[in-house]
């Protein structure tokens, strides 16, 4: 008897959280149709002005947009049964999925950041694509079923094509750099930009890798990449976190703080600006 309520229960709360991840993209998508008539008005209204007074008017260059969708994976993937369809429906109805990216610079512990997160024996079952690679993670969440969709990007120049696909319908982006290398952390800028030609809702998330080998580092070094990050994050508005997966410092916590936004659930993180402690900003 107990059992068969827990499963009604768990039932009723995917169907609630479903809801509210469809109502969270048709508000995204009102908003990015808005953006669309917004641009091509403002360009034709120039394009008047620019006749009627015969002067030269600056342009606004409309946002590039994907001409096609992105390649479904391999057909011996989705037939697998590693759940990387990226489909509600690759196994169970009751599934919420959502889909999660990352992004940052080549050898700054990202595929360690999420092996951390989903386990090794989930990693063997991962989807590696050029440029990308594509792993899973179930749990629940008050009864619900949800699936998050990790879409890690490979850090090198060859893999930019990959942003769009990567960053389409991605409910957070994680923008991820090494603490003990500032250029990882000036190329942050540049991703983030990259990022939001293609989505301009998903949860910003700053984070900050091996904590471990920072904490190492001289106070006053720790101070100047503590105060570079805060200012990145503000300018994201962006939530910072440092992070270690060598250690899991603030890898589930980063998650938990990702679900918790998606679904309004009554959890919160706590800031942290200690000099030699994992910050958390926000």
């Amino acid at each position: 008897m107990a059992s068969r309520i827990h499963e009604k229960t768990g039932k009723k709360m995917t169907q609630l959280y479903k809801k509210i991840v469809q109502v969270r993209i048709i508000k995204w998508s009102l908003v990015e149709k808005v953006s669309i008539f917004r641009d091509f008005f403002r360009l034709l209204w120039e394009r008047i002005l620019a006749c009627s007074i015969g002067k030269p008017v600056k342009y606004r260059r409309l946002s590039e947009r994907p001409s096609s969708p992105p390649p479904p994976p391999p057909m011996e993937a989705l037939e697998s049964g590693n759940n990387l369809g990226f489909d509600d429906n690759d196994s169970d109805s009751d599934l919420v999925s959502l889909k999660i990216s990352i992004l940052g610079d080549c050898q700054i512990g990202k595929t360690s950041f999420v092996i951390k997160y989903i386990g090794d024996e989930q990693e063997k079952r991962s989807l590696q694509m050029k440029g990308l690679n594509l792993m899973d993670k179930i749990l629940f969440v008050q009864g619900a079923r949800i699936a998050f969709r990790i879409w890690d990007v490979a850090g090198d120049r060859r893999s930019l094509d990959q942003v769009p696909i990567a960053c389409k319908d991605a409910v957070a982006i994680l923008f991820m750099f090494d603490l003990t290398s500032r250029c990882t952390l000036n190329s942050v800028i540049g991703w983030f930009s990259e990022a939001r030609k293609w989505n301009q809702t998903a949860i910003p998330i700053l984070i900050g890798t091996k904590f471990d080998d920072f904490v190492q580092l001289p106070p006053d070094i720790q101070w100047t990449v503590i105060t570079q990050a805060r200012a990145y994050a503000r300018a994201m508005k962006a939530t910072l976190f440092f992070s270690s997966a060598t250690h899991n410092i603030n890898v589930n916590k980063i998650f938990k703080f990702i679900t918790a936004k998606l679904f309004n659930l009554p959890w919160t993180v706590e800031r942290n600006l200690t000099v030699g402690e994992p910050i958390i900003d926000f």
